[in-house]
């Protein structure tokens, strides 16, 4: 039992949502393997199934381990409500799912993770939903893409790959002057190095396999409702202001208030698309979740010994990492994360794309595998793996050109991680 209103961030992350088992009286939040649960009588299972009552129904809808896990981190995001997911591309499924229609567009920065470019320019076309890109170093620019169709803007608060922070804030502002929400991806600095919400962002996501799970033994995906936003005010969102048929006319926002994005994402989405978080991976990953501020701080003085050797090797032409006070994203990153500037960065070898394949494969300590935030650290050249299906002018516009080489620095000891650098840039 936390003993103060206002708990530190540490405390949260080993704490909130989370009590001893009643029953049972254990202090860990147990893995609930059921698919069910059982009903008091028939008038309670109509509530439930009526919105007109919280509590578990089926765990494809909702569990109670994945309630401790979105308890926890709404409360370290600063939100409302959260909504647990399979994985983070699911966790976006489900928010696009809840703000559009078919014809519908909406704005996204051009420096996302490849699989994220990919699920916007393709696979969403699918549903006829179509993205519009605006590059995140010019804020104003995405007010030129902005229609009556527009429905909301999308960025990374740090780019993937090449550690770039964004202006939410200025980002945040042209949004809601057109009466859009911000949405943040949140995946590669945490809340414990950037709160969206703070900065004007209306909804965080996550894919916690990443740094908040932190081990890489878990997939996962998350929603923060900021509970902020009027849905109601334009009428541009219709599953949220408007009469939901299967649930009798009941409207969502006026009836769950600053809770209810992530009640229709819920009940509108998770219900009947399925992408549901398994109870042992939420498991996992509150466990991960505990030791979270130690090891981002632990993976940020990691990576800025790393960058400022890199910075002065001869095969190297250049490092992109924020935390460098000569880098031109140090500002940003100063405003915005001042405890440090994330385990995740690119630089380039002068010998271009064969170089980046052949350091790579020369590496010892570090894994070559396409995954970031594990306490390991992790390697890989996204032009010919997680970038490879964008065109060479996209994979350049998204920081991904031929001779990046994007790291993942874990927690080793520092002078062990170096140490396979160099005798990997020695064979390069």
């Amino acid at each position: 039992m936390m003993t103060k209103d206002n708990p530190g961030f540490a405390t949260l992350a080993v704490h909130a949502g989370a009590q001893p088992d009643p029953t049972t009286k254990a202090r860990i939040t147990p893995i609930y393997q059921t698919t069910a649960y059982v009903f008091d009588n028939a008038d309670h299972a109509a509530a439930l199934f009526g919105l007109q009552a919280f509590g578990n129904i089926y765990t494809r809808i909702m569990n109670p381990t994945n309630a401790v896990l979105e308890e926890r981190v709404a409360a370290l995001e600063g939100g409302t409500a959260a909504l647990a997911a399979s994985s983070g591309h699911a966790a976006q499924l489900l928010v696009f799912h809840t703000l559009m229609s078919p014809g519908d567009n909406f704005i996204a920065a051009r420096r996302l993770y490849g699989g994220t470019i990919n699920q916007f320019g393709n696979a969403f076309k699918s549903f006829d939903w179509n993205v519009r890109w605006f590059d995140p170093a010019d804020p104003a620019s995405l007010e030129t893409l902005v229609d009556d169709r527009t429905k909301a803007v999308f960025v990374e608060s740090l780019a993937n790959p090449n550690g770039t922070f964004v202006d939410i804030a200025a980002i945040a502002d042209l949004a809601h002057k057109h009466g859009l929400p911000l949405i943040v991806d949140n995946t590669m600095a945490t809340p414990y190095l950037v709160r969206p919400l703070e900065h004007g962002a209306d909804i965080v996501i996550h894919s916690l396999t990443k740094f908040m799970g932190g081990h890489g033994n878990s997939m996962a995906g998350i929603l923060v409702d900021g509970g902020t936003f009027d849905w109601s005010k334009s009428g541009k969102y219709p599953m949220l202001s408007e009469p939901r048929p299967e649930y009798g006319g009941l409207v969502l926002h006026q009836t769950f208030g600053n809770i209810a994005f992530a009640i229709a994402a819920r009940v509108l989405g998770l219900r009947d698309f399925g992408p549901t978080l398994a109870p042992l991976n939420a498991f996992l990953i509150l466990t991960g979740m505990e030791t979270l501020p130690l090891r981002m701080q632990r993976h940020c003085e990691n990576s800025l010994g790393v960058a400022k050797w890199l910075k002065d090797h001869p095969k190297v032409a250049w490092v992109n990492y924020a935390g460098l006070d000569s880098d031109p994203n140090h500002a940003l990153q100063v405003r915005y994360s001042p405890k440090g500037a994330g385990a995740v960065f690119t630089f380039g070898l002068k010998d271009g794309y064969e170089a980046g394949k052949n350091f790579v494969e020369n590496l010892k300590l570090f894994s070559h595998l396409a995954n970031i935030g594990d306490t390991r650290s992790l390697v890989i050249h996204p032009a010919s793996t997680t970038h490879r299906q964008l065109s060479p002018e996209q994979q350049v516009a998204a920081g991904a050109g031929p001779d990046v080489v994007r790291l993942s620095v874990g927690i080793e000891d520092l002078s062990d991680i170096i140490a396979d650098l160099e005798q990997a840039l020695e064979q390069a």
